[in-house]
């Protein structure tokens, strides 16, 4: 299957096309470089032993992004494109509704237009907001405590919409959260430009003394030492599962909920670091 990847070169991005070209697919990497590297595409080379098609586009270019959905045969998007810090977003909620409200919009809008009608997106459990109850399942109540989750409720609505006025959609929702590791090559991991708005970059950033200290804030949890512990899940696993969503879409053994579309909640292991 000829696959894009919006994002393709970020951190999730770049270890999906990973699993998807070692299951058999082509895939054709989207991405404006905006939080990655071109680089990413050559180091992906050396680890498939193969080229990897990359486009530079923003997903707001609709009229680029429907020329390189036909150029390219595409029959299925994995959409990973957009802004993705919870504090830069209450700082930029602008910047952050126009790239992933509106890049959604235009995203749809050249898959429609081009007559691709399978999509997968990386949405997030930041949706769910402070939770109600434990463990959260997909029928707990969304809501959103940041204008990044807000942007991925709507972005989740909209595709609702999409797919409940036409039933020839195919759309799959991933929620989850913190992916962490890297490709086991070591060619491609969590590199993001700037400050990183994750822990562990920034963990990795002092152990290396590019950065010259780790500040850790909070004393009161219900750990042993006071501070907070969270949940992760390994980056490789999650480019599984979205290649898994793609193959049930595509094999029709989905159970689409009354809109059409499918959600998927990643439920992740909690790792304790000594």
């Amino acid at each position: 299957m000829n696959i894009l990847l919006t994002g393709g070169t970020g951190y999730i991005g770049s270890h999906t096309a990973v699993a998807l070209a070692q299951a058999g697919h082509q895939i054709v990497l989207l991405d404006n470089y905006s939080n990655s590297r071109p680089g990413a595409g050559d180091r992906l080379a050396k680890i498939l032993g193969q080229s990897v098609p990359q486009v530079e586009c923003d997903v707001r270019n609709t009229t680029r992004l429907t020329q390189t959905l036909r150029q390219h045969a595409i029959e299925a998007v994995i959409h990973f494109a957009g802004l993705k810090a919870v504090g830069a977003s209450m700082a930029r909620s602008l910047d952050y509704y126009a790239n992933n409200v509106q890049g959604a919009i235009s995203l749809l809008q050249a898959m429609q237009a081009s007559g691709v009608k399978t999509l997968v997106f990386s949405s997030s459990a930041t949706v769910y907001g402070d939770p109600q109850y434990l463990p959260i399942d997909e029928q707990h109540p969304r809501s959103a405590t940041n204008p990044y989750g807000r942007t991925k409720l709507q972005i989740e609505d909209l595709l609702s919409d999409v797919a409940h006025a036409d039933k020839t959609w195919h759309i799959s929702c991933l929620r989850y959260f913190n992916p962490v590791g890297a490709h086991e090559s070591g060619l491609i991991g969590e590199a993001p430009q700037g400050i990183p708005d994750n822990l562990m970059p920034f963990i990795a950033q002092v152990a290396s003394g590019e950065r010259p200290q780790l500040n850790i804030f909070g004393n009161d949890y219900p750990t042993p030492d006071g501070t907070g512990v969270r949940d992760y899940i390994h980056v490789m696993d999650l480019a599984a599962g979205h290649g898994a969503a793609l193959t049930a879409l595509n094999a029709g053994t989905w159970e689409p909920n009354s809109s059409g579309t499918t959600i998927h909640t990643a439920w992740l292991q909690k790792l304790t670091f000594c």
